[in-house]
């Protein structure tokens, strides 16, 4: 095999992947949570790229066969089978350097976490809360499909339907990575339910969504925590509205404040709360990660920039059109059911080649 200067360039990832996976069983490593779940972590994402390195070394090899036998040996079948194999390995090698070149490239570090959404009903008034809540029904379709668990931690609903507010975690493998992409203002044209003569109306909602900090991500003090206990409102049952469950925290040095009302325990929504308050916390330091990457990509993709008008659904026309990459469907109904992927995966798509314009690879 020639020289290849992105197996050379792969061969300390490999050395350290090794010195890696050494370290993960050392006991003392392991008794520190903190320094064993972040080896774990390295060692996940070089597990990718040594899988990638070792296809693209045996398939650069197998052309390497295959150029000896077509050189080399007479016998046609022998040749034949030898020139299959060089067609086939010879279409994979750009395929394969390219997967790499992106492993290559630092990912977001925090792609693998799970994720918490607020949707906001905003210009529009009672329209904008019912698409809010259209909003919601969609994700939760979504998530439900992905397999992703999720769970509602507060929300205030509209008067006539949806949700003036709703904010909700999800949990699952790589759930931040695909679901910031939906961060943004979010667009509809239709004729509202509150309509009488019939005519379009142009409403938003705004979606943000954020990394789910853990307890290693940030250190919360008891005492810049102010815990207020209040009773639970909207729908939920008896129970629920008339026992003191809800909690509401305030963060004394920056002012953040979260509820959470969802469970009928105040333990539980306290809990659930506090991961709230600490993803917000821990956001304020990402944000300016993510301003520094919206000066450099033209794409708005996955910026946190959440006064971007990212997409529209046009009802009339069975139209929806994600500004971003100027990418229109006419499948409106059944991505309002939670068949967003494909746009997701053309977001990931035009990211990626962004990605690779600003690495030297």
């Amino acid at each position: 095999m020639a020289e290849n200067n992105l197996l050379n360039k792969l061969e300390g990832l490999v050395s350290r992947f090794e010195e890696i996976g050494t370290l993960i069983t050392d006991p003392e490593v392991i008794g520190d949570m903190k320094r064993y779940i972040k080896l774990n972590k390295e060692y996940k994402d070089l597990e990718r790229i040594v899988i990638a390195r070792d296809k693209y070394k045996n398939a650069l090899n197998s052309i390497d066969e295959a150029k000896l036998i077509l050189e080399n040996e007479n016998d046609a079948e022998l040749r034949e089978m030898a020139k299959e194999e060089f067609d086939k390995y010879t279409e994979q090698v750009p395929h394969l350097e390219e997967e790499i070149k992106l492993l290559l490239i630092p990912a977001d570090p925090q792609d693998g976490k799970n994720a918490i959404v607020e949707i906001r009903g905003g210009t529009g008034g009672d329209e904008a809360a019912i698409f809010a809540g259209d909003l919601y029904r969609m994700y939760i379709k979504y998530c439900e499909a992905k397999g992703w668990k999720v769970e509602v931690t507060d929300f205030n609903e509209g008067t006539s339907g949806g949700y003036k507010e709703i904010v909700f975690t999800v949990l699952g493998e790589g759930v931040y990575g695909i679901l910031k992409y939906e961060s943004g203002v979010h667009r509809v044209q239709r004729v509202p339910q509150t309509e009488t003569q019939g005519r379009v109306h142009t409403s938003a909602a705004t979606v943000a969504v954020l990394p789910e900090a853990d307890e290693f991500d940030i250190e919360l003090k008891e005492s810049d925590i102010r815990v207020d206990i209040f009773c639970a409102s909207g729908h939920g049952g008896q129970s629920v509205n008339t026992t003191y469950s809800a909690i509401r925290l305030v963060h004394i040095p920056t002012g953040i404040t979260v509820q959470c009302q969802d469970e009928k325990s105040q333990i539980k929504n306290k809990a659930k709360a506090m991961v709230e308050l600490r993803s917000r916390i821990y956001n304020m330091e990402y944000q300016k990660y993510l301003d520094e990457i919206s000066s450099k990509r033209k794409t708005m993709v996955s910026t946190g920039d959440r006064s971007a008008k990212i997409r529209t659904y046009n009802y009339p026309q069975g139209r929806v059109t994600d500004h971003r990459i100027n990418l229109t469907l006419y499948n409106l109904s059944s991505i309002m059911d939670g068949e967003i992927q494909s746009i997701i995966d053309q977001l990931i798509v035009a990211e990626n080649a962004e990605r690779l314009k600003e690495s030297e690879l």
